[in-house]
């Protein structure tokens, strides 16, 4: 999706991620295998680790250029500096990561982000929660992630597997939200079933730690913006890494600002036809009698740009929300 937007291929992309679990089969074939912890919890990165827990979950994103975003005065939640995807080719089979090959792609993501590793704070491992897996992840890890870095710069690590399960081809999306969320708030969630490190894993070199409670995250230097690591490994041998930076500070607040300065306001509304515009009226005016308090501008900015315009139209004039309703319910 990033590419085709780099590329001039389309203004706006819906990336995400789906995984339902319809039917028993392979429940019953990975739990013969020996792959799904007996209890139910994924451990990742710990000693006890036996297994991962299968979950489902769908997760959307909708990306646009950052230039565009900040022209068409859309609400940024991060920003997507850099992506990279690679195979791990030939391998001992599907359950056998390549180190080598996750390594490479998390320094591509890097170099087409024209980030350091040093600049990364907090990585959002894959982190299955399997004896094999997990060492194999954290050396990749470490052998990109350490260069450069101090003891004054940590990197936090963390798994949204431990919260939710793995969500096979929803858990890259899931990882990616929680980022984006752990931006928002400045905060990193507790890394759950962490109790004894895996003894083939090391966090010296790359002075990783690993939160077992949510933690305040740190800006780099004091300062710094928000910036991390998101890996996905697919079990076919598709591997992502994915660079996320904090949103600049533009657009919405500036907006909001300039809207609440008006005196009136305008809600326009629009459909296919004539019932359907009756039914959207009946929908804003139960929104609005249920959310007084709230903002008239956002309302009406959301209504007039990011909704399609239909042949049947009506639009009403008010500066406030019990005005606009006032007329809606005349119309209705």
């Amino acid at each position: 999706a990033c590419q085709s937007l780099r590329n001039g291929e389309c203004g706006l992309a819906i990336a995400s991620g789906i995984s339902l679990l319809l039917s028993p089969e392979m429940s019953i074939a990975y739990s013969r295998s020996g792959m799904l912890a007996p209890d139910g919890r994924c451990k990742t990165f710990d000693a006890g680790a036996n297994g991962y827990v299968r979950s489902e979950g769908g997760g959307v994103v909708v990306l646009k250029r950052l230039s565009q975003a900040i022209a068409d005065n859309n609400t940024i939640l991060a920003v997507v500096r850099g992506t990279a995807i690679n195979h791990d080719g030939a391998s001992n089979g599907l359950t056998a990561p390549n180190g080598l090959a996750q390594e490479a792609v998390i320094r591509k993501a890097l170099s087409d982000a024209n980030v350091a590793p040093d600049a990364i704070s907090y990585v959002e491992a894959h982190g299955t929660g399997t004896s094999l897996g997990d060492p194999v992840e954290l050396q990749a890890l470490e052998s990109v992630y350490a260069h450069g870095r101090n003891k004054d710069n940590p990197l936090v690590l963390g798994s949204v597997k431990t919260n939710i399960g793995h969500a096979e081809a929803a858990a890259g999306i899931a990882g990616l939200i929680k980022v984006v969320l752990s931006i928002q708030h400045g905060y990193i969630p507790s890394h759950l079933h962490f109790k004894k490190l895996n003894p083939l894993i090391s966090l010296e070199k790359m002075n990783g730690m690993i939160p077992t409670e949510g933690l305040e995250w740190a800006r780099p230097g004091g300062n710094g913006k928000y910036m991390a690591g998101v890996s996905s490994f697919g079990f076919s041998g598709t591997n992502a890494h994915v660079i996320v930076e904090e949103a600049p500070i533009v657009s919405r607040n500036q907006r909001t600002e300039c809207d609440k300065e008006r005196p009136l306001h305008i809600l326009t509304l629009s459909a296919k036809d004539s019932p359907a515009l009756q039914t959207l009226a009946e929908r804003y005016d139960a929104h609005l009698e249920a959310n007084k308090d709230a903002d008239l501008a956002d309302i009406c900015y959301t209504a007039n740009t990011g909704r399609s315009h239909f042949a049947h139209r009506l639009a009403f004039i008010g500066e406030s929300p019990s005005k606009i309703q006032e007329g809606i319910k005349t119309f209705l």
